[in-house]
């Protein structure tokens, strides 16, 4: 199975970012997390990015405020599928991160999730290899299965209590 790629702009995007651990490690999925800034550590970002794929990678999840130009840069040098992942860093409650997210030029595509979503970034990855991978197209059909019977669970609680 192919690797997922964290990579986070700063240490401090780290309680945030270990959202996204969380549900790699709930499916079992390999990952390695990094942290190199756009803007500190470029040429340690552009050779990551660029030695990505060979070094059995299948995604990057991308994440970093503020001007949050990280998934922009690990995008224009790989081949491989970026998700952006805007991190709450300012007084701009991460509005910033995400218009910088996701405002990519044509041919510099980055998938952008929520503002602090790591959950999410991380169900896109696994999505992304699922695509591949039989054993995670399993396990996000019983994740599915199973969410739906707790929202059922919950409609039948709320209808019993509130139905005159």
């Amino acid at each position: 199975m192919k690797k997922v790629a964290v990579i986070m702009g700063s240490a401090s995007d780290l309680p945030v970012v270990e959202k996204a651990a969380a549900v790699l490690k709930e499916y079992e999925v390999p990952f390695e997390m990094h942290v190199y800034s756009a803007h500190r550590t470029p040429e340690q970002a552009a050779a990551f990015a660029d030695n990505a794929r060979e070094a059995g990678f299948g995604v990057i999840i991308a994440a970093a405020g503020k001007a949050a130009h990280l998934a922009g840069v690990m995008a224009a040098h790989s081949t491989l599928p970026v998700i952006g992942l805007p991190i709450k860093a300012s007084e701009l409650d991460g509005l910033d991160a995400l218009l910088a997210t996701v405002q990519m030029p044509s041919g510099v595509p980055v998938a952008t999730v929520a503002i602090n979503g790591a959950a999410n970034a991380a169900l896109l990855a696994i999505q992304m290899l699922a695509i591949e991978e039989v054993s995670l197209q399993e396990k996000l059909a019983a994740a599915k299965k199973a969410a739906a019977a707790a929202a059922l669970e919950k409609d039948a609680e709320v209808t019993a209590k509130y139905t005159v």
